[in-house]
């Protein structure tokens, strides 16, 4: 529970909806406190139900926190505050009794791979939030599964926030209400409490009606007490707790204990012309076309790609040795910006009803805008940006803030897999990391084993991203896409994933790296993506069957002469895409090194090492 707090007031705030006596007593105990010390004027339990998501839209309309879109069914416009608008790496911490618990101790300088807050500090931190934050709100308590429920992969959790926002978006990406309270009966559960930090009556106004804390904002997880504590920010990523807080952060560290993997990845279907099917992972940094390649459209013909999640995998070897994958997730909380029909059709065909959009521009028509929607305005019709001005393309910045976001149900999705919500999990047979990397390196290559694969993921970079407060575009650090989200030390992170090689009777999936966005001299991309990279799906789902040739390389199998599938595409220029330069991964080889070394320190297992000084002899021999 929360530190000790004297509580000068002990009355309890009035029940509005559900009954506190019916909870199991751990449940009850978990609410009551926080109630004590947070003061909401009142307590709803949360249903999950149609009727009540009806008057939880309606108080925000009320607010002036969301409006109608007219153009659509259902979907609704919310504007940030813009002080909040994407996670804040800087203000999100992670707290253990010694720092190597949570990260790394590094070289020199502070450590890039998670942020640690000691026990006493936390404390102190807590004690001048939450008193009475909630006073004169409403304290939801929203109890939600992740993933299916009833699932053995699934894990129950309970938010307690006085944010009406956070109740409309976690009944989207969770399974939310009645159910997940049947679930829990008396087992354990993930507690997460969270505050926007503005107590009523305002001490100042808010802007866009958007209440937020922004000199306070703190993201606190305790994982040896399975608790969330997150203030001052109403921001999906801050306060959906159960998306990157729980799902990856909280989850990772409980799958360490309990011998799984919970991780930043998608999972898609791809079936081939003859009806056989397989079930990829994939990790990918934010902007390099995550939630694209989940819902693609295939190019080659007889090809099918089916989603079953977009953004979080969590994964458990079962008795036959099969890696079995859920999503945990119930919604996508996709990035707007760049979706098209061009780049996601199958997007755009999921979020036109029942969809909660922020920070995107609105059309006068009540619709939506923003930056790479390839839709032409219609004559007449004017934009409004996020920042609520009018707007036009002279504006010199854009309509839509880079990070804004729609929160739709995975269930309208027109390509989800049919068995998403399958209990136990699909049966995971390739594993994909990539990143954004303009130079060098190539367009797929496959691992020689599983643990040069894990060395694969460990040594990830990409371009920077807009979901995180970082600017500019630089080549980043990113292993296994997890950089922000560790629950744990990385280096007893990249062990646990070497210990899978020795799970009894394990079926390691086979693991590739992909680049879809290496550019030629010029600066024009060599490979057109989207669709196409249906093409490299191939590849691999043959290399799995034992179909496909390929030829050892220094940093991997990339597919043989002819192996790559180019039928029907023109221009293709091969040799530049798959260049292996000596320079290039002598520089690439030092900076994983350095890094490596520097960061990971002495709790870089050897067999990192090793492949380190194994890629780095191959390469010399170029």
């Amino acid at each position: 529970m929360p530190p000790e707090l004297k509580a000068e007031v002990n009355i309890m705030p009035k029940v509005t909806q559900g009954d506190l006596e019916s909870l199991p007593p751990e449940a009850r105990e978990f609410i009551e406190s926080n109630a004590k010390l947070c003061q909401p004027e009142n307590i709803h339990i949360c249903d999950g139900s149609e009727e009540e998501n009806k008057k939880i839209l309606d108080i925000m309309v009320e607010q002036g926190m969301i409006k109608k879109l007219s153009k659509y069914e259902n979907c609704w416009l919310a504007l940030t505050d813009p002080r909040d608008v994407a996670r804040i790496e800087s203000k999100t911490v992670i707290i253990t009794q010694e720092q190597r618990d949570t990260t790394p101790i590094p070289k020199t300088g502070t450590s890039q791979l998670g942020r640690w807050m000691s026990e006493e500090d936390f404390e102190k931190a807590f004690n001048t939030r939450f008193p009475g934050c909630m006073q004169g709100r409403t304290m939801y308590v929203i109890p939600f599964s992740m993933g299916p429920i009833g699932s053995p992969l699934s894990k129950i959790g309970i938010e307690l926030t006085d944010s009406p926002y956070v109740v409309a978006s976690m009944r989207i990406m969770t399974r939310m209400g009645t159910d997940a309270l049947k679930a829990l009966s008396n087992g354990e559960f993930v507690k997460c409490l969270h505050s926007v930090g503005c107590p009523l009556p305002l001490k100042e106004p808010l802007i866009n009606n958007w209440p937020c804390n922004p000199e306070l904002t703190l993201i606190a997880h305790l994982p040896d007490r399975r608790e969330i504590i997150s203030f001052g920010s109403g921001y999906g990523g801050n306060s959906l707790l159960g998306k990157k807080c729980f799902a990856l952060r909280i989850a990772s560290r409980i799958a360490k204990e309990e011998g799984w993997l919970a991780e930043h990845m998608l999972i898609l279907g791809i079936t081939n012309p003859e009806g056989e099917k397989k079930y990829f992972a994939a990790a990918f940094p934010s902007a390099c076309g995550k939630t694209n390649l989940a819902m693609m459209n295939p190019s080659l013909p007889g090809w099918k790609i089916e989603c079953v999640g977009d953004d979080i995998a969590w994964m458990k070897f079962d008795e036959q040795g099969h890696l079995r994958a859920i999503n945990p997730e119930n919604g996508f909380f996709g990035v707007a910006p760049g979706t098209s029909v061009k780049t996601n059709p199958n997007a755009i065909k999921t979020i036109f009803k029942n969809t909660i959009f922020t920070n995107v521009a609105e059309t006068s028509d009540g619709g939506v805008y923003w930056e790479g929607i390839d839709e032409p305005l219609p004559p007449g019709v004017t934009l409004t940006s996020w920042k609520n001005k009018d707007w036009t393309p002279d504006n010199g910045e854009p309509c839509a803030h880079p990070n804004s976001r729609f929160c739709t149900p995975a269930s309208q999705c027109p390509i989800m897999d049919p068995a998403w919500e399958s209990p136990e999990g699909v049966p995971i047979e390739g594993i994909i990391f990539g990143g954004r990397r303009p130079a060098g390196v190539p367009l797929v290559y496959e691992a020689f084993n599983w643990q040069h694969g894990v060395f694969i993921g460990a040594a990830m970079r990409s371009e920077a991203t807009a979901a995180a407060e970082h600017k500019g575009k630089i080549i980043m650090h990113d292993p296994f896409a997890m950089r922000p989200f560790f629950g744990y030390n990385f280096g007893k992170y990249l062990a646990h994933w070497l210990s899978m090689a020795h799970r009894p009777a394990a079926r390691l999936p086979r693991i590739f790296h992909v680049n879809w966005f290496r550019k030629d001299s010029q600066g024009k991309f060599l490979w057109p993506g989207y669709g196409e990279n249906s093409r490299v799906l191939e590849w691999m789902f043959n290399r799995i069957q034992g179909k496909a040739s390929a030829k050892p390389t220094a940093i991997g199998y990339i597919p043989a002469d002819a192996a790559l599938n180019l039928k029907g595409l023109e221009d293709v220029n091969l040799t530049e895409l798959f260049d292996i330069s000596k320079e290039f991964w002598e520089k690439e080889v030092e900076e994983i090194k350095q890094y490596l070394e520097g960061q990971v320190n002495a709790d870089l297992p050897y067999e990192i090492e090793r492949e380190m000084l194994a890629l780095e002899m191959r390469i010399k021999q170029l």
